[in-house]
């Protein structure tokens, strides 16, 4: 049978699906285009945008600074979507329900997140935002470390149907016990559909909150392009015993030693040398106050300080660290250190890169 033939057909029984089966065609037809597992959608990267239909100015450092705060990934675009959900930037906001601020905290949630703040001031309530948000963050990248729920919900899955990022809004949401409940991101179903609403328009709001670099094209002629050539390999938060975080915090590419690995795109090189079970390895600083981070090289062609463009030479592939074989890994982090990864995919390609 023919492939249109086959899209014919297909779309035909999508017309006589429910809502739900719909959405879970949807999300297998979201498979990356090596036929992984899917991403975690998020993180397209990007500075925030500022002003009209964007961040009220007043509030921009101070998500900036929540997100890059956590060492766990967290994005500033997430941060933002969330307080225009939650109040619309209105410090003043308050509802039926009791919730206070720009954030929207509950009083005893504030207690244990507030540090002895005023809920009603930004300068208070965005860092408890970010740091409640961490929070759930680290718990949604490695939910078997908790047992804090009640036990008719902690018969904990292999596998949460969510990306990291969504599991911490439905928590924030709805607690995380509900997450926990549902092996993931509650139903439709669930609180008429808050829960679900609510990380579905963070979710859409967030990219809309972001600016890109006006990158756009293959990638090389914007400034940006892939680290290095070869096909991908162990991909985005994948799972297992080599990683003492208990999952993959980048992507790999399967290349010899020896191979050209160049600078993503353009910025400052912030740390060149070695970086324990990373090997040698080199990070960037990029404009929009993303980083870039690459592992296990054989040899370094920069120095922490110097400025690079997109493209350029920053080392060779190898096999130093921990390693199982030659290859280069490469993240993108929110912050400088360990532990702020983000998918690489998503943020690569809203730089116009092709992978």
């Amino acid at each position: 049978m023919d492939i249109k033939k086959l899209l014919q057909l297909a779309l035909a029984a999508l017309i006589t699906l429910p809502f739900g089966l719909i959405m879970g065609v949807f999300v297998l037809a979201s498979l990356s285009d090596d036929g992984s597992e899917p991403q975690d959608p998020v993180l397209a990267g990007g500075a925030l945008k500022v002003g009209p239909g964007g961040v009220p100015r007043q509030y921009e450092g101070l998500i900036q600074k929540a997100a890059s705060d956590c060492k766990a990934g967290l994005s500033p675009s997430i941060l933002a979507a969330q307080l225009k959900q939650e109040s619309g930037f209105d410090p003043k906001a308050g509802s039926d329900a009791g919730a206070q601020g720009i954030a929207q905290f509950m009083p005893g949630t504030w207690k244990t997140w507030g540090n002895g703040g005023n809920v009603w001031d930004p300068k208070d309530a965005i860092p408890a935002q970010g740091r409640f948000m961490c929070s759930l963050l680290k718990r949604a990248k490695n939910p078997a470390k908790y047992n804090d729920c009640p036990k008719e919900t902690v018969n904990k899955p292999s596998e949460y149907n969510g990306s990291p990022t969504e599991l911490a809004l439905a928590g924030y949401n709805a607690g995380w016990c509900a997450v926990e409940r549902y092996a993931g991101v509650p139903p439709a179903s669930f609180a008429e559909g808050q829960t679900y609403n609510y990380v579905k328009n963070i979710m859409a709001m967030s990219r809309q909150l972001t600016v890109s670099d006006g990158s756009s094209g293959s990638g090389a002629s914007s400034g940006w392009t892939r680290p290095t050539s070869g096909a991908l390999g162990t991909v985005y938060h994948a799972t297992g015993p080599n990683w003492s975080s208990g999952y993959h915090t980048g992507i790999d590419f399967t290349v010899p030693t020896g191979t050209t690995v160049k600078a993503a795109g353009p910025g400052t090189v912030v740390t060149a040398g070695r970086g324990g079970a990373y090997g040698n390895q080199v990070v960037v600083r990029h404009g929009d106050g993303m980083y870039s981070h690459y592992a296990h090289l054989s040899s370094l062609s920069v120095s922490k300080g110097d400025a690079v463009k997109g493209g350029q030479k920053i080392g060779l592939s190898g096999a130093t660290g921990n390693v199982t074989g030659p290859h280069l890994h490469f993240e993108i982090r929110t912050g400088p250190e360990y532990g702020s990864d983000i998918n690489p995919i998503p943020y690569l390609r809203q730089h116009g890169v092709h992978i």
